[in-house]
């Protein structure tokens, strides 16, 4: 019975996120041959101010950025 728990950055849209999950549903039954019935998938979005790497969230970059 897979349990895909995934953490995502805040800012796609449903159909994005309906795809994501999808993709991952369906990798679950391919790769593993897990049942469709047994799959679960939790997509968890993150605020930007939340999500740091190298000690800078994703708003600091953001916020950071110059124009092109």
């Amino acid at each position: 019975m897979p349990l895909i728990d995934v953490s995502i950055a805040k800012g796609r849209s449903p159909q994005q996120l309906r795809a994501f999950i999808k993709a991952l549903h369906e990798a679950a039954e391919n790769t593993v041959d897990a049942a469709s019935e047994n799959i679960t998938v939790i997509v968890r979005e993150v605020e930007h101010e939340h999500w740091s790497r190298t000690n800078t969230t994703i708003a600091e970059r953001n916020n950071t950025q110059t124009p092109a």
